[in-house]
């Protein structure tokens, strides 16, 4: 067994191999769709070979999930819950489109992109085969399944050259997987063994101006902010009016100031503001690249001008968000280098003033301290968006819909419940309160505790598997269970009476949920 590489490890090495594999592709537009899809497709992967092995998953697995992304993309944030949800509900292996228009282009010039992509999957798949510092039979009769699925399309299509197939064993140690008979076990395809040739899918129209102000008016809550981001665009949407007209503009600055809690929305709402500057022109690209100060900030002179250069060249074109930007100027000392970052900021925002929007957020007065502490700030950041907590039935509503999302059910009393818990919480709020992070958490205890409800039942059905009853919740929320009366089933025990025990009349049963 090798030592397992760290995530940061994996993370370069995906990134490495991607590029330098796109740097072979001589399409420009070819490589305009490898880069929009090849990320998911490589998550795609890692939740097949761990599928196909059915090794327990660890806080591992979610690390090196977490690490396939290339530079200037979202890194992914799974939880460990999803991903074993993820992999559980793996649906088999399909070629990304990418690598069909890679087969048509090699037929076409006679080059190999294709069986050059080939190579670059079973490295990659081998990589994240590790995870364990080891790779199984089943883990390895997947990825030359899936090369082999790809290799037969080329083949089909009389594509010079051939795979040369990476030995497993060259790479890490083989272990026999747990209820396998080895590599024939692995079965990645759904549908026929063969696969035809799918229709060209045409490319995904970007969502429209309507669309993304549907997406905005759907968040919970926020409805001063949406006013706020409405009233924005018609600013924009009429000056661009007078300009066409010959009018006179004013100048205006479009860097905005979030003020809020965390948990509050700030996030989600900078991703959907970039992609409506997108969408009426005001920025070329509408991406969001988000840091806090140790994206910024180096610990050595000069470094902090380069690290903070680089992130905003990531930017330029879209939206770059400052998350806790108060912390750049509140530490105080001569070796702290966060002014630095402030002036090569304000420097790129007069520079690409065009196509380039800064947000800054953080708490309401640490902000107000932030901006007012240099004058470059002050003449940049006129727009102040506040964000306010969240009420108890806006948690509510925001517990209901990731229950819908992933797939849960509350009954009656579980609904109830929860909107006491989640008032109670929002009316003893202090400093600490974390609005819809506070949420995710209590979901995230809920199904945790659901789970090993669950795991105990002699018979599962699906009803079981999605519902969150009430003893769920109040688990969840911490509190204590009352041990039952000999006889007696949690279930016959109502909270208010488990002092006293069960107080039945003559003559009747115990009332059973």
């Amino acid at each position: 067994m090798k030592t397992p590489l760290s995530p940061a490890e994996v993370h370069k090495q995906y990134e490495d191999a991607v590029s330098a594999y796109m740097h072979t592709v001589s399409d420009a537009a070819l490589r305009v769709l490898i880069n929009q899809e090849v990320d998911d497709f490589f998550r795609s992967c890692a939740l097949g070979i761990w599928n196909s092995d059915g090794s327990p998953l660890t806080a591992g697995y979610v690390e090196y999930y977490n690490a396939i992304y290339r530079r200037g993309k979202n890194a992914p944030s799974i939880l460990f819950w999803e991903l074993g949800t993820s992999v559980g509900r793996y649906s088999g292996f399909q070629p990304p489109e990418f690598f069909r228009r890679m087969r048509a282009l090699d037929k076409v010039t006679g080059s190999k992109t294709a069986r050059m992509f080939i190579d670059v999957y079973t490295m990659m798949a081998l990589l994240f085969a590790s995870v364990d510092g080891v790779v199984s039979d089943a883990e390895a009769a997947f990825v030359n399944s899936c090369a082999e699925i790809m290799t037969r399309l080329c083949d089909k299509d009389g594509l010079a050259g051939g795979r040369t197939p990476l030995d497993a064993k060259d790479f890490v140690t083989l272990k026999p997987a747990a209820g396998t008979s080895g590599p024939q076990s692995a079965s990645p395809v759904t549908g026929e063994d063969k696969p035809e040739e799918t229709p060209e899918k045409p490319a995904e129209p970007e969502p429209t101006l309507e669309e993304l102000l549907a997406e905005l008016d759907e968040l919970c809550g926020l409805e001063k902010v949406k006013a706020d981001v409405k009233s924005l665009i018609n600013l924009v949407k009429v000056r661009r009016l007078r300009q066409e007209q010959g009018l006179p503009v004013p100048p205006l600055s479009l860097h905005l100031v979030f003020l809020g809690n965390p948990g509050t929305g700030k996030t989600t709402v900078a991703r959907l503001l970039a992609r409506i500057y997108h969408a009426i022109g005001v920025l070329s690209k509408g991406q969001l690249v988000e840091v806090d100060r140790s994206g910024l900030v180096a610990g050595f002179v000069g470094q902090t001008a380069l690290k903070t250069q680089e992130v905003i060249t990531k930017a330029i074109g879209g939206v770059l968000f400052i998350d806790e930007a108060y912390a750049l100027t509140s530490h105080t000392g001569q070796n702290d280098f966060g002014q630095e970052a402030v002036e090569v900021l304000l420097k790129n925002m007069e520079d690409h003033r065009d196509d380039l929007i800064v947000i800054v957020a953080g708490y309401t007065d640490l902000m107000t301290d932030f901006i007012h502490s240099n004058p470059g700030l002050e003449s940049r950041f006129n727009k102040y968006f506040a964000f306010d907590d969240y009420n108890g039935e806006q948690m509510l509503a925001i517990f209901q819909s990731m229950c819908k999302k992933n797939g849960y059910t509350l009954d009656d009393k579980a609904l109830d419940y929860a909107r006491e818990f989640l008032s109670e919480m929002y009316a003893c709020r202090d400093e600490n309160f974390g609005n819809a992070r506070d949420v995710r958490n209590f979901f995230e205890r809920s199904v945790a505790v659901q789970s090993d409800r669950v795991a105990f039942l002699e018979e599962v059905t699906k009803e079981a598997l999605m519902a969150l009853d009430v003893a769920d919740l109040r688990k969840a929320a911490g509190e204590e269970e009352e041990a039952p009366a000999d006889g007696e089933t949690p279930e016959d025990k109502e909270p208010e009476a488990a002092e006293e025990g069960p107080q039945a009349p003559e003559g009747e049963e115990p009332h059973a949920e």
